[in-house]
């Protein structure tokens, strides 16, 4: 074990961290002392046998590398022993950013001050998934050569027999090439659209089709250049406009199917056309434009007749002061809600302006949590730690972030007592979080909350609102360089934090 005397000397910490830079294994050192053990240093064997970059690292808990394969019994045993301070050496299996399954030998021991308190884990990665590999194969020749023959052939039966279908029930237009992209079988679907027939389309190249009407660029992009090394490629969109048929708005997905014997290196290509989808989208972003513009004036002119209320109205009427100042909430709660309507058409078009200056953060942060705490009489705000960080961006939108978080955080809490935010200075970030002790998120809702007027189901049922805070929170995060991300299981509540680059 390590004393974490020499992470506090800044001579002894720039010798080990150019060591461990040195070192031809991932390294990684963790801050016991922060909320769910966040990543404060890695070196660059870490960055190149993972695949990820400084801001999907700093400030996150390592649990990333397992992606969705969150049931592992290495995981647990990670878990305990992180828990009770101690080292642990593993075999777990981890993901490259890419989604690559690799598996990782692990040590991990515990860093500890002049008191013989953790403060810190470093983590020493491996990759032995060759190893892993040769085990499996001396495993798997094992079976008799029969056996194999037997097996191979009915795969290979079920594979034609399974992509047959495919070509012929999907409801997207869905296109078989060969490796020279030359068409081998289209779907009913694919004809139908496009108006083609399958005597048109068999053994000429996808680019032949309709007197070349599928010589699209973007499309030679996909097939030529990313799909050879990215393999698949999701939702890559294309417009073109097609001389019989119009203009096309269309999402391709592709992927290289990789099977020996009759249908090696065969590319499968789905095309969703989406061209009503999006004409619907912008009808909707539109109206949502006009309408907010339009309830603006009017709300403006209510609240300033409520004022006026306020001014004239007798102060011994304590039910008529009551029912005002009701009101006046509810006309700032909408306007509140038109703003963020506002908000989403100016990030949908582009236009929503950030305005860079320098202010001290840990103020801000400070300043918005006094203002909602003042409208709280349910939970307290406990904030812990600071940045001492001036930080150079657009001080009120990200006070909108900030006051977001925490007012989700409070709002699904209910019957809890308090929310906790937590202040941090990494390597070259600074790190905001909010924890709550609510309902918590499930796994397959987790990547959808930042979409635009996502609610969870269990959430629509309790609580009312449109979906577009965390959206227009993600987005302006991601205008200021950062990344911002929820952990979170359900029944023990949800932390969801921010980090920003201070470089």
């Amino acid at each position: 074990m390590l004393n974490s005397k020499y992470l506090d000397d800044p001579e002894m910490t720039e010798l080990i961290y150019a060591a461990l830079d040195a070192s031809s294994t991932g390294i990684i050192i963790t801050d016991h002392r922060l909320p769910d053990n966040p990543i404060i240093y890695y070196n660059k064997s870490f960055e190149e046998m993972t695949g990820y970059q400084s801001k999907d690292i700093i400030g996150h808990n390592c649990r990333f590398l397992q992606g969705q394969d969150r049931n592992q019994v290495a995981r647990e045993k990670i878990r305990e022993a992180i828990n009770a301070g101690q080292g642990i050496t593993i075999q777990i299996r981890n993901y490259t950013k890419a989604n690559e399954l690799f598996w990782n030998e692990l040590f991990i021991s515990p860093i500890l001050n002049a008191e013989g308190e953790v403060t810190h884990f470093i983590g020493v990665q491996n990759n032995i998934t060759v190893r892993k590999k040769v085990e499996e194969e001396l495993l798997f020749e094992k079976e008799s050569v029969e056996r194999k023959i037997a097996e191979r052939t009915e795969h290979l039966r079920l594979n034609e027999e399974y992509m047959n279908s495919i070509v012929e029930t999907i409801r997207e237009s869905l296109v078989v090439l060969d490796t020279e992209l030359k068409v081998l079988s289209v779907n009913e679907a694919f004809l139908q659209t496009f108006k083609v027939t399958r005597t048109e389309t068999a053994g000429k190249t996808l680019y032949e089709l309709g007197n070349r009407q599928w010589d699209i660029d973007d499309l030679r992009k996909l097939l030529e250049e990313i799909l050879p090394s990215n393999n698949p490629v999701l939702d890559f969109e294309v417009e073109h406009d097609f001389p019989h048929i119009g203009k096309k708005i269309m999402l391709l997905n592709a992927h290289r199917v990789e099977l020996e014997g009759e249908f090696k290196d065969r590319i499968l290509l789905a095309i969703e056309d989406i061209t009503d989808r999006r004409k619907i989208e912008k009808r909707k972003d539109d109206f949502l434009s006009i309408a907010s513009h339009e309830l603006k004036t009017p709300l403006t002119a209510l609240k300033g007749y409520i004022q006026l209320i306020k001014r004239y109205m007798p102060k011994d009427n304590a039910n008529l002061s009551a029912i005002v100042e009701k009101s006046d909430t509810q006309v700032e709660r909408l306007n509140k809600l038109i703003a963020e309507l506002l908000d989403v058409t100016k990030i949908q078009s582009g236009k929503l302006d950030i305005h860079r200056d320098r202010f001290d953060f840990d103020k801000m942060v400070r300043d918005t949590v006094d203002h909602l705490q003042i409208n709280s009489d349910t939970h307290k705000i406990i904030v812990n730690g600071q940045t001492d960080s001036w930080f150079v961006g657009d001080e009120g939108h990200l006070s909108q972030v900030v006051g977001n978080l925490i007012s989700n955080a409070i709002k699904y809490s209910p019957g809890k007592d308090r929310v906790e935010v937590y202040l941090a200075a990494l390597k070259d970030h600074l790190k905001f979080s909010v924890k709550d002790y609510g309902f918590g998120i499930d796994i397959t809702d987790q990547k959808k909350v930042f979409d635009r007027f996502y609610r969870a189901d269990s959430i629509q049922k309790k609580f009312s609102g449109l979906g577009i805070g965390l959206y227009i929170s993600e987005q302006i995060v991601l205008q200021h360089g950062g990344t911002l991300w929820v952990d979170s299981e359900v029944g023990k509540g949800a932390i969801f934090s921010f980090i920003l680059p201070t470089t």
